[in-house]
């Protein structure tokens, strides 16, 4: 039985205010900040009172409106920099391996091409050479376009971004043709395209 861990309510009371402005993705007024955080303007005031001292939250004096301080762009970018896209994309390839009943591969760019890092193996193997390590064809792969023609083995390639809005991981199903659903709204390029977001969510990236 795992034991009860206890925060800080008003912390957390308060954390709503700053997940609203994140949510919002720009400045915003008192009462249209505190509504959307689900609290009244007075008490919300006083926690974008002491956010500001902090540098999380600052207030334009022309406008009067809120939005994200320094020190959040600060804590931010550390994070940022800190993260391991490899680290985040493995347990997220092994759901959905387990997902779609396919081999499931995460490459990154490497000095001569889409390199193999990661091989989540489907539970019926598939008669192709490929390792940690391999080096994809930059034209000739599903793993290769998105950052193989093989006779009988079908792939499904979708791209991981990071918060600059460059590719730096490419998650692949590969399985056999006669099973690998292969269009593109099908069930593994839907899984796919999921996995690949929240990955890219993860690293900061923003579609908008």
């Amino acid at each position: 039985m795992s034991a009860v861990r206890r925060g800080i309510q008003s912390i957390e009371v308060g954390g709503a205010l700053l997940r609203a402005l994140v949510d919002h993705g720009g400045p915003m007024l008192l009462g249209d900040l505190a509504k959307k955080a689900g609290m009244t303007s007075a008490k919300a005031h006083p926690y974008l009172v002491s956010y500001g001292n902090l540098g999380l939250i600052q207030q334009d004096a022309a406008t009067g409106r809120y939005e994200l301080g320094p020190f959040a762009l600060q804590m931010g970018l550390i994070s940022l920099q800190r993260v391991d896209p490899v680290r985040l994309a493995i347990p997220e390839i092994g759901a959905v391996a387990a997902e779609v009943e396919h081999t499931v591969a995460l490459a990154t760019s490497g000095s001569y091409g889409p390199t193999i890092v990661h091989i989540n193996e489907a539970s019926v193997p598939i008669h192709v050479t490929m390792r940690t390590g391999t080096v994809m064809s930059l034209l000739q792969t599903a793993t290769g376009r998105a950052f193989a023609p093989v006779a009988g083995i079908s792939a499904m390639s979708a791209p991981v971004f990071d918060h600059t809005r460059n590719i730096v991981l490419a998650i692949t199903a590969i399985g056999p043709s006669g099973s690998f659903d292969g269009a593109w709204d099908g069930t593994i390029a839907r899984a796919l395209r999921a996995c690949a977001a929240r990955v890219s969510a993860r690293l900061g990236f923003s579609a908008g």
